[in-house]
């Protein structure tokens, strides 16, 4: 039983951490103001070889700049602004990208291994076939991002990046994580119940209501009552979608439901 409560508070704690790190830039208007001075000759040389293993690239402006298969290995490009750049198969191993903008940059192929993804900024970013071993994700900001391989997270991970993402209506998104989720952890109870509810609001009642109900049947078995409960709300909600009529005289809301499970999701397994 103190084995169990252990693993469950390490599980909370996790979540917690990612949660408040993909929520945090709900509320942030930019990843900083404070101006650095830039190494041009190295700026220049990227631009002009693109080989600039080992540079100092802090804070430089790199906007939709043309780096794919660069030499960046080893470089100091914290602070610099790589929003929309083109990394496709580019070196960043060992890179330095703490507080970097690579929002909606390429980086398919890109080899980040190693790399120093603290507050980096990777929403929109495509990671298709990127290398990401060795790295944290777990400060960095995914939300809209493409390609995020299974080992660069958890699965606690993956259900707080699904939670953000069917926050902001991206259900199709969310559903790729909870997917994730439930490949590292097949008996995750809250990630069928967040992918049930994200194939709710894709129409698609059929996986709706059996996730609902395997979610229903995991938490039963290990003794989740709130959690249980919530997923009878699920169901219930897609039996008053299919019959509004009958809801209404009921008097049950089916927008208050939703948004009731909406937010339960997030606090499930991380209660602030």
């Amino acid at each position: 039983m103190a084995a169990r409560s252990s693993f469950l508070s390490v599980m909370v704690m996790n979540i917690k951490r990612t949660l408040l790190t993909t929520t945090a830039l709900l509320t942030t208007t930019s990843l900083g103001t404070t101006a650095y001075a830039e190494n041009l000759q190295h700026t220049q040389q990227l631009l002009s070889i693109k080989q600039c293993s080992q540079c100092d690239l802090t804070g430089a402006g790199l906007v939709l700049a043309n780096l794919a298969g660069a030499d960046l290995s080893g470089a100091d490009l914290s602070r610099a602004n790589l929003s929309g750049a083109n990394l496709t198969g580019a070196d960043l191993s060992g890179a330095n990208l703490t507080g970097a903008s690579l929002n909606g940059a390429n980086l398919t192929g890109a080899n980040l291994s190693g790399a120093n993804l603290t507050s980096t900024d990777l929403r929109n970013a495509l990671l298709v076939n990127a290398q990401l071993f060795g790295v944290s994700l777990s400060t960095a900001y995914v939300q809209g991002t493409v390609g995020i391989p299974q080992y660069a997270g958890t699965a606690e991970d993956f259900y707080a990046w699904g939670v953000v993402e069917a926050e902001r209506g991206n259900f199709a998104a969310a559903i790729e994580n909870y997917n994730q989720a439930l490949i590292i952890k097949p008996d995750f109870a809250p990630a069928y119940l967040g992918r049930g509810v994200a194939y709710f609001r894709l129409r698609d009642v059929a996986k709706a209501t059996e996730d609902a109900n395997k979610a229903g049947e995991l938490f039963t078995t290990q003794g989740n009552t709130e959690g249980y409960q919530t997923s009878q709300n699920v169901i219930q909600a897609i039996e008053v979608a299919q019959n509004p009529p009958k809801a209404r005289r009921g008097g049950f809301s089916l927008g208050g439901a939703l948004v009731s499970i909406g937010s339960l999701l997030f606090k499930l397994i991380s209660p602030f």
